[in-house]
């Protein structure tokens, strides 16, 4: 079994269809691995729900998926985040609420947790340090996590029962070996990547070979931001999109 990971599609429906692609090029996956907000800050939230759904999948929630259907508030949200999310609420269809009203919080699949910021806090927690990580492993049993939500590929490792905990950023290319340590793996965001680098972020774990391998995917970036200009939403969304931030 081939499994596809995505996280923060985050209605970017041209990066979306880019990783589709890419997969389908690679030799195709079984399934889809959704880490949470499908939805929030680009042009195209119901298409990318109806997009996803046309696909063997599981997804969990993020907080962006939440706060469009009022499960969750926009007062911890940043300004232009909050407008996005609110633009994006009145986009969905009742049946793309449904769809979100139905996401777990978290999935265990086998040897893996599924969650979209932290196993300590599935919805809200950034998990980008060492000391972050080491106190989430305590928070999940299987030996794998894979998390989204930072918008960065990154892998932490628990090396041994001292705690000791490393961490590294995943770049194109990278394969992993899954093995004895337990790992907790961010694919990286496929609709708005903060790594510096603009490029579409995933990866396709092979449960047989027990590998995973992370991509970057070119996109067509200007067509996105179009939509967002016709859309009238936020300029920093526009711009950031080019720049990977």
């Amino acid at each position: 079994m081939r499994y596809a990971i995505l996280a923060d599609i985050h209605s970017n429906l041209a990066a979306f269809e880019s990783v589709l692609q890419d997969i389908e090029a690679k030799g195709d996956c079984d399934q889809i691995w959704c880490l949470g907000d499908v939805v929030g800050y680009g042009p195209d939230p119901g298409q990318c729900i109806k997009l996803l759904r046309e696909y063997n999948h599981l997804c969990i929630a993020g907080n962006h998926d939440w706060a469009a259907i009022h499960k969750i508030d926009t007062s911890d949200f940043n300004p232009v985040a909050a407008e996005a999310c609110h633009w994006t609420a009145q986009q969905l269809t009742d049946d793309d609420i449904s769809y979100l009203e139905n996401l777990p919080l978290n999935l265990c699949q086998g040897d893996f947790t599924l969650v979209h910021g932290s196993p300590r806090e599935p919805i809200w927690e950034y998990l980008l340090s060492t000391r972050a990580a080491r106190d989430n492993f305590g928070y999940f049993e299987t030996s794998f996590c894979f998390i989204g939500h930072s918008h960065v590929p990154l892998v932490f490792e628990y090396v041994d029962q001292s705690g000791k905990c490393t961490l590294r950023q995943l770049e194109a290319g990278d394969v992993l070996e899954l093995g004895e340590h337990r790992l907790i793996i961010n694919p990286g965001g496929v609709g708005q990547p903060r790594d510096g680098d603009p490029r579409a972020s995933y990866g396709i774990y092979d449960a047989e070979a027990k590998v995973y391998y992370h991509y970057r995917v070119e996109y067509d970036i200007r067509a996105t931001q179009r939509r967002l200009v016709e859309a009238g939403l936020p300029l920093p969304l526009i711009l950031r999109l080019s720049q990977g931030i």
